[in-house]
């Protein structure tokens, strides 16, 4: 749906949240101006960056998060994709992906890490509530484990993360295939972990351990490893985390 269709779709009160919204990003991303970007937003706004706890509450904490770290931290190498947008009646959802090369420090996304000169291509999902007209919060979301497996600093084999192909998915689902890191063989995976300093992987298969049941006994300790297995019978455990 082109943005003369949604339009016609929205009402009146629609329209200006999508338009408000629309010259806040422009306001962050492409004329970087701190006080056209906070003229959109209410005098109380909060800003949350869900998987590192980046942002601010209140008008001045918001202001220097702008100012320090976030629009004056935007790469010159910066594409924003946008995928999907919905409306409702006091809120705005934009899917997106967010392009960059790690060129400078960003404080608001990868906190204390210096350039890598990594290319990074993410989905992000930005939540908007409006209140009396303007911007009230913003929660942004999007998977950490992807971004530091792009900026080369987690090794992603044998762990269930992917990297720009989420991306690059979420734009064609058909470019990348469903289910690859399901599909992979168990002694695969073992011999990628064993490889990484875990003397021995504990591996148990659905199939051949079925789910325990929830409940437990008072009288039984709960360790960590107790709790880990209730919740998901087939964890992956090194052997430091498994009861002697």
């Amino acid at each position: 749906m082109d943005s003369r269709e949604q339009s016609a779709t929205l009402t009146p009160a629609q329209q200006a949240m999508s338009a408000l919204w629309d010259e806040h990003m422009r306001s962050e991303f492409e004329s970087h101006s701190i006080e056209d970007t906070l003229e959109t937003m209410v005098e109380d706004p909060h800003v949350n960056h869900v998987p590192v706890l980046t942002g601010g509450v209140g008008l001045e904490e918001v202001r220097t998060f702008y100012t320090e770290h976030f629009i004056s931290q935007q790469p010159p190498e910066t594409d924003i994709t946008p995928v999907s947008r919905t409306v409702g009646n006091d809120r705005v959802v934009d899917e997106l992906i967010y392009g960059f090369a790690h060129t400078i420090e960003m404080d608001w996304l990868l906190p204390g890490i210096p350039p890598t000169g990594r290319r990074i291509e993410v989905p992000m999902v930005v939540v908007v509530q409006f209140r009396d007209g303007k911007i009230a919060h913003e929660h942004i979301y999007w998977d950490q484990a992807s971004v530091l497996a792009q900026a080369g600093l987690i090794d992603p084999e044998g762990l269930p993360v992917s990297g720009a192909e989420s991306a690059r998915k979420v734009l064609d689902p058909a470019s990348v295939p469903s289910n690859g890191l399901i599909e992979r063989a168990p002694d695969e995976v073992r011999e990628q972990l064993t490889g990484k300093g875990f003397s021995k992987i504990h591996i148990q298969h659905p199939a051949q351990h079925p789910a325990q049941p929830r409940s437990y006994r008072e009288s039984e300790p709960l360790s960590r490893h107790r709790v880990a297995r209730y919740a998901c019978p087939h964890l992956v455990v090194p052997d430091r985390y498994a009861p002697s």
